[in-house]
């Protein structure tokens, strides 16, 4: 009995080490990770785009991001080594390794945003541009297109307008149709990342004379195509451009009428997802800065990190952070089994762009209440990343904009839950087809969701009890306190509820995430106890408006929850993972 007894024990270490380690590779360190999950040649690629940045050196990556520099070096290394044509092409259009893989593509969003947004979003803008061509029946310009990736061009996204922003029901850019053939097209579109030098701009408009909806390809490089200006200050080329009598051929038009329509939303869904990626990038980068500058600094007889607040503005920005990264994981299972069928990925997608995004502002203003006066010191990382931090959640949609959507699910989700098969994690070298061919964009409502509380039983720790609680006070004032008409249309009262909502769907994917991959249940209870602050936060929120009515102000006052804290958890995420960043990394100067 001893001896069993002894196994027993033994296995259970070696499970928690096993567990431990797992968790601590959570935060991608680039000098250690080794994205066993790909396959040879993709793993390759995103090393070596890793070993370009380590090459470059920071003092070199900070001189180009103040100067304004053009990030030639870096699409002639892409061009080089063939990386976004491998990434971006669509196996049916490639050869080899190249096809449109989302779980290797956000090892590339990672990667990129870990070292300098402007990076990111060349490689972003590009995916948009690529979006419309590849949902398209035209042929003739997708191979054009997989041949110009090869010649390491670059893409860009002809959608919002100066005037209209990204109102796509309004466009100024308009299609004249001309005696001989074809049509001429004039307008101008603004803030379209790439369109200095893309090879073709996917541009949205309409035709003059029927009023439908188009899209079209144009050339940033044709003589009619008037490139007026950059519009920020920045190494990206984020510029205004004309069409003035731009010759368009049939050849050129990617689609029509309410399949133009749905080519940009669509193109919309795929690209926003990536903004969430470039937050966890960028956070990480922080992260490491930030820990071995506040580990390494004396001050009072102390160092920085012997200080019980410093210490908890570490924990909860470690926490947020492994949460977005695993909320993030699980969403790509969703984005890859999508299917005509099973389109539960259109919830799990804007909460990637709008979620994650803001939990990024949050980690890196914790992170920065460490470093202080550090964090604006030009040699650091950290300078980028408090500024580029703030873009990613104003970017593809507003968080008003993604909330909207996120909210028309939120009945479905709770009372009319679908049948599914189980979802494993899905790292297959695969193309995503589904993802070129998603359809109409009409009926949201009809979407259906796996039943979350599944998950949600399986996982009792204290603060998971506690958020439990939470989440049947939410149910309860969804059905004794009903929202009214008025309320309804008060975006400002849905947008709280709506916080409240996306908590318990961000919940539910990191529990997922934490049961496949076998993460430290001290670190997914930590999680949930700042889940638990923040749905008490949004309650208290709600609570406090003006037509909140009076049984919606008794209920709103039960979801404000203490979490269970716990020392010893505290200690233990303290020094098994936190603290044990200390030095791990340090970009090369």
């Amino acid at each position: 009995m001893l001896l069993n007894s002894g196994n027993a024990k033994t296995n259970q270490d070696s499970a928690q080490d096993e567990s431990i380690q797992v968790t601590r590779n959570l935060l991608l360190n680039p000098k250690t990770v080794s994205y066993e999950h790909l396959d040879s040649e993709s793993r390759q690629l995103v090393l070596k785009t890793i070993e370009f940045f380590e090459t470059k050196g920071k003092e070199q990556l900070k001189h180009d991001d103040h100067e304004r520099v053009w990030y030639a070096d870096f699409l002639e290394f892409s061009h080089r080594e063939q990386l976004f044509a491998t990434f971006l092409t669509p196996a049916k259009f490639g050869d080899g390794a190249k096809r449109w893989d989302t779980s290797r593509n956000c090892a590339i969003n990672e990667v990129l945003g870990f070292y300098g947004l402007s990076y990111w979003y060349t490689w972003q803008v590009t995916i948009l541009g690529l979006g419309p061509i590849w949902m398209s029946n035209n042929e003739e310009i997708q191979h054009k297109t997989a041949r110009l990736l090869g010649e390491g061009e670059i893409f860009a996204f002809g959608l919002s307008e100066k005037e209209h922003g990204a109102d796509i029901y309004t466009s100024d850019v308009g299609l004249t149709p001309q005696s001989d053939s074809g049509w001429l097209a004039n307008g101008s579109k603004y803030y379209i990342g790439n369109a200095n030098e893309a090879a073709l701009v996917s541009t949205f408009g309409k035709f003059n004379d029927s009023g439908d909806y188009v899209f079209f390809a144009v050339n940033s490089q044709h003589e009619n195509y008037e490139l007026v200006k950059n519009v920020i200050n920045s190494q990206n080329y984020v510029a205004e451009y004309k069409l003035n009598d731009y010759p368009i051929s049939e050849n050129d038009i990617l689609a029509r009428g309410r399949d133009a329509w749905d080519m940009a939303l669509n193109t919309v869904n795929v690209g926003k997802f990536n903004l969430g990626w470039a937050s966890i990038g960028i956070c990480s980068h922080a992260f490491h800065e930030a820990i071995n500058h506040a580990a390494n600094r004396h001050l009072f007889d102390h160092y920085v990190t012997d200080f019980v607040h410093v210490q908890q503005l570490f924990i909860d920005a470690y926490a947020r952070l492994t949460a977005m990264k695993l909320f993030a994981l699980r969403a790509i299972d969703y984005m890859r089994v999508a299917g005509s069928e099973d389109r539960r990925y259109l919830l799990f997608t804007p909460m990637v762009k709008m979620k994650v995004t803001t939990q990024g502002e949050d980690v890196v203003n914790a992170l920065w209440d460490v470093i202080a006066a550090k964090g604006f010191e030009k040699d650091m990382y950290f300078e980028m990343a408090a500024r580029d931090i703030r873009a990613l959640p104003k970017l593809e949609g507003t968080v008003h904009v993604n909330m909207a959507l996120i909210i028309k699910f939120m009945a479905n989700y709770f009372f009319k839950p679908g049948s599914y098969s189980e979802t494993p994690r899905q790292t297959a070298p695969v193309n995503d087809d589904f993802l070129f061919r998603q359809g109409a964009t009409k009926g949201l409502g009809k979407t259906r969701f796996h039943d979350y509380r599944t998950i949600y039983k399986e996982f009792n720790s204290p603060n998971v009890k506690i958020f439990k609680k939470q989440i049947r006070l939410l149910k309860i004032l969804l059905v004794v306190g009903k929202p009214s008409k008025q309320q309804i249309k008060d975006f400002d009262f849905l947008l709280n509820l709506g916080e409240l909502f996306t908590l318990v769907v961000y919940g539910q994917l990191i529990l997922e995430n934490a049961k496949l991959m076998k993460i430290d249940p001290a670190l997914i209870d930590q999680i949930f106890e700042v889940m638990i602050r923040d749905f008490s936060k949004f309650a208290l929120q709600l609570y406090t408006k003006g037509s909140t009515s009076f049984i919606q102000q008794r209920i709103c006052t039960r979801m404000v929850k203490r979490p269970a804290v716990n020392p010893k958890q505290l200690q233990h995420i303290w020094e098994t993972y936190v603290y044990s960043m200390k030095d791990q990394y340090e970009m090369n100067p």
